[in-house]
């Protein structure tokens, strides 16, 4: 219907924008135009003539297979001499691309997927941990809709077989086919339009028995649930000024929020099937394939039995690794400058448990966080009950302790009587006044016959002892200033 014909039948502006199908000041600005004309002109139509122009948009709508911009076409028409305005150029652009698509576009049956028969995996950016960029390894099955999501350091071919290995052993078995992009340790080369596979990652999927395959180019249909996982991953785990998520100060940390997200999203009622995940897994167990009981390590590079100093040699170099892993096998492989450790034969699938850069021999590369606590040494030793009268002075306080250590450091005589002194005394005063008067004979450094007790008498009736250090101007000791015109 006509925006005049509309405004005349219901009388008003937001009435006849209703009929017309557009906007209520559309309506009064053509109503205004045809006031001040005096009646409907040219210009009153809503919109010019152009029924000689739509064969030509078809065209080439049709010849660029629907991809036309509309300000291209717009262009293209103004200089054929077209008239209208560029609002009405895209009204008609849309149009013809609609009833292109009717004609051309993709009829597909939607995807039902079977239990057992499919999984998926995709990566996306991580965040920036410790410096140095990593990589988030987006795995789901598309029956049970279970989802894992790994940090990895990067995307070369063994932290591939890392990722892959952990993923089916949180899955609980293989699946028959592995969909995924076509990444270099994928697919080396594209032949007529047939991927041609890496051969490594052939052996893996024989090894894990699984076939790969790879989607096609920039295919939503069979790239969207894995892109789908990894741009909710992203979302959630990666810090952006959206989420307002702190940076990790560690590739651990990075770990566990990892975790953490796998235990939301997999426990809570998935949209399309109304169930949680790990609910449809459990009988999606039943349809995959068992796993092999050690992963596939072609690719991790040379084993190495850890030494009891919890110590790896490649190449007469020493490097560290946790030392939870003495006497244990684990791989070594070079990755640029650095050395990467992985321990293949944990339960969970292998593990990068260390990263080192090269170093030489002689040189050997230890880091302190592989090693439990070190106990104390000769300068922070601190005292231990041996029987039960040193258990009673120690149970005083801290200050009984720093007493025992001054007074054995200045090599004070009969320490034992003294102790024993001070537990009569503190079930006299209390450990409290004890301890406090401990701690001023240690600052004091004295350690004489008497001394506590006298300290003790003397915070009791006046308040606390303020010490003040003896400045050196003020020492007794004799100077050397009498020697100086010696030998002169």
């Amino acid at each position: 219907m006509e925006i005049l014909e509309a405004y005349d039948l219901a009388g008003s502006l937001r009435g006849a924008a209703l009929l017309a199908g557009c906007d209520h000041k559309t309506v009064a600005h053509w109503v205004a135009v045809r006031d001040r004309d005096g009646g409907l002109g040219a210009k009153a139509r809503r919109r010019p003539a152009r029924d000689g122009f739509v064969g030509k948009i078809d065209e080439w709508v049709d010849r660029s297979h629907g991809k036309i911009r509309a300000d291209a076409a717009h262009r293209k028409l103004l200089a054929l001499g077209y008239g209208g305005s560029e609002r009405t150029t895209r009204r008609a652009v849309a149009e013809s691309k609609r009833r292109w698509r009717q004609r051309h576009g993709r009829r597909t049956r939607p995807w039902i997927p079977e239990p057992g028969l499919w999984c998926q995996w995709d990566y996306g950016d991580g965040p920036v941990v410790e410096g140095r960029a990593t990589v988030l390894f987006c795995a789901w099955l598309a029956w049970s809709r279970y989802r894992v999501v790994l940090p990895l350091r990067d995307k070369t071919m063994p932290s591939v077989v890392l990722g892959l290995d952990r993923t089916l052993r949180r899955f609980g078995g293989a699946p028959t086919y592995a969909l995924t992009d076509n990444e270099k340790t994928v697919s080396v080369d594209h032949v007529c339009g047939i991927a041609v596979r890496n051969p490594q990652i052939v052996e893996v999927a024989r090894h894990y028995g699984l076939t790969i395959a790879t989607c096609v180019p920039a295919d939503p249909q069979s790239k969207g649930g894995s892109e789908a996982t990894v741009r909710i991953a992203k979302a959630d785990l990666v810090p952006t000024d959206h989420n307002l998520h702190a940076a990790y100060g560690s590739f651990g940390e990075l770990e566990a929020a990892c975790e953490e997200f796998m235990a939301h999203v997999n426990t809570r009622p998935h949209r399309s099937t109304q169930q949680p995940p790990v609910v449809r897994l459990a009988e999606e167990h039943e349809h995959l394939h068992r796993l092999p009981r050690r992963a596939h390590t072609v690719c991790f590079g040379q084993t190495r039995k850890v030494s009891w100093q919890s110590t790896i040699s490649v190449g007469s170099a020493i490097y560290s690794v946790p030392s939870t892993l003495v006497d244990e096998r684990v791989w070594a492989r070079s990755d640029g400058d650095e050395l990467v450790v992985v321990y293949a034969d944990s339960p969970g699938g292998p593990q990068e448990v260390a990263r080192h850069q090269l170093t030489t021999p002689g040189r050997p590369a230890i880091c302190d966080e592989h090693y439990p606590p070190k106990p104390a040494g000769a300068l922070e030793r601190r005292p231990r009950a041996r029987s039960r009268e040193e258990q009673a002075f120690l149970e005083i306080g801290a200050g009984a302790e720093r007493w025992l250590t001054r007074a054995a450091a200045a090599g004070t005589q009969r320490v034992r009587r003294k102790m024993a002194e001070a537990v009569d005394l503190a079930k006299l005063h209390g450990s409290e006044r004890v301890e406090q008067a401990l701690e001023t004979c240690a600052q004091a450094g004295r350690f004489a016959d008497g001394d506590l007790a006298a300290i003790l008498a003397h915070q009791q009736s006046s308040g606390e002892l303020i010490l003040f250090p003896t400045p050196e101007a003020a020492s007794l000791q004799g100077s050397t200033h009498s020697w100086e015109g010696f030998g002169r």
